[in-house]
């Protein structure tokens, strides 16, 4: 556990109390409340739908980033953890070999890394997991291959296609059959498949408009799939899609690997462009717990959780049980504005629940989520790859 923590006393004081009716109110504010239950549920549902699609799961830890929470994913039947930053990955690999033998947890780094300095670190964690990078360009192939020679260990890689998100990858086939060669004749790596990632389509309003969308990235990718296997190339790991589009990698049949990650705990935004769809029926197990701090104006009351308590790009939180009578407004860096009717106002000291518009970088702001079952806090991990950005 960290000992950076604002309130120590509060924070034990909860830790006395695990497993105690109403412990859930003394959890200081704000903080990331997940319902267990909830969680487990999200897990399991997703681990039996690739199943049932005869793909591999690889979820992605950027939305949670805690060891706790990869280890039930693996547990659950994944066939190895994905990762956006190489410092992610260093961060949990690290916590889940202390926890036992995961010298052949499969690690996919969904970034291309660049320079000698990041190859070598990525070569050290080779090490200590069964690692895959993603690499779109053939300067990034010699890097590793240099790294993983000084090293004496061998990486394995994925050639990263832009289908259409425009942030990385290959343009196209003839780019992809150009890394895949250099791999080719390197050392010590293992040409493996390919990476397409449509994160533009993830929260596409209406399944209908999100099908065409996903249609159109994945002929980009089937098109360097097919120059890839006429070269002679096997593309053995097809690796990509998210929560928003699950179903329909699924139905369009290229993928073979699934990179699900906010499934987990679901947000506002999933929930604003999901709706009823298959993709949305995930349960909302992550929320944020906040306290009226002063409740002296008709109409709207303070809270303690502002710009700096939740990721702000997705626009403004839920407030549950409120969600067609109350709204939320930033009122500053600290405080939050909640509107409530003037007939049934809130109270100073009283605790409201958000839905946090974007899951993935508000986790990112705290160093632990509390795990709870109704009034009852049963558990509190670390956030273990806070701030690993590098």
């Amino acid at each position: 556990m960290r000992d950076s923590r604002h309130d120590v006393r509060a924070y034990e004081e909860v830790l006395q109390q695990l497993g105690e009716a109403n412990s859930r109110r003394l959890i200081a504010t704000p903080a990331l409340v997940c319902d267990l239950g909830l969680l487990r549920s999200n897990i399991d549902r997703m681990a039996q739908l690739a199943r049932d699609a005869h793909c591999t799961l690889r979820p992605h830890v950027k939305s949670h980033k805690s060891a706790y929470i990869a280890r039930q994913q693996l547990n659950a039947g994944a066939v190895g953890l994905s990762f956006a930053k190489l410092g992610e990955a260093e961060a949990v690999v690290t916590e889940l070999n202390a926890d036992g033998d995961h010298s052949s947890l499969s690690v996919l780094l969904t970034s291309p890394l660049v320079g000698r300095q990041l190859a070598e670190r990525a070569a050290d964690l080779a090490t200590r997991c069964d690692l895959i990078v993603v690499v779109d360009h053939c300067d990034g192939v010699d890097e590793l291959e240099a790294a993983a020679l000084a090293t004496d260990t061998t990486i394995a890689v994925l050639c990263d296609v832009d289908v259409g998100l425009g942030r990385t990858g290959v343009v196209g086939p003839a780019e992809a059959l150009a890394v895949a060669e250099r791999v080719s004749v390197a050392t010590r790596l293992r040409f493996k498949g390919v990476q397409g990632y449509g994160g533009h389509l993830q929260h596409i309003t209406g399944r209908e408009h999100r099908r065409a969308a996903t249609i159109s990235s994945t002929t980009r990718l089937r098109i360097a799939i097919d120059a890839l296997e006429s070269a002679g190339f096997i593309v053995a790991i097809r690796s990509g899609g998210g929560t928003g589009t699950m179903g329909l990698d699924v139905e369009i049949g290229v993928l073979n690997e699934l990179q699900t990650g906010s499934y987990v705990f679901m947000d506002r935004e999933y929930s604003d462009a999901l709706g009823d769809d298959p993709e949305g029926r995930f349960a909302q197990s992550l929320t944020l717990v906040t306290t009226v701090i002063s409740a002296n104006h008709d109409g709207y009351v303070t809270v303690d959780a502002g710009l700096k308590s939740m990721a702000t790009d997705a626009g403004v939180p839920l407030v549950v049980g409120h969600e067609a009578t109350a709204t939320y407004q930033f009122f500053g860096d600290e405080q939050g504005m909640v509107t409530c009717d003037p007939h049934h106002p809130f109270h100073r000291g009283e605790r409201l629940e958000l839905v946090p518009p974007h899951c993935d970088p508000t986790v990112d702001r705290y160093d632990v989520i509390w795990l709870v079952h109704d009034d009852v806090v049963v558990d509190v991990i670390d956030v273990t790859a806070r701030g690993r950005s590098q």
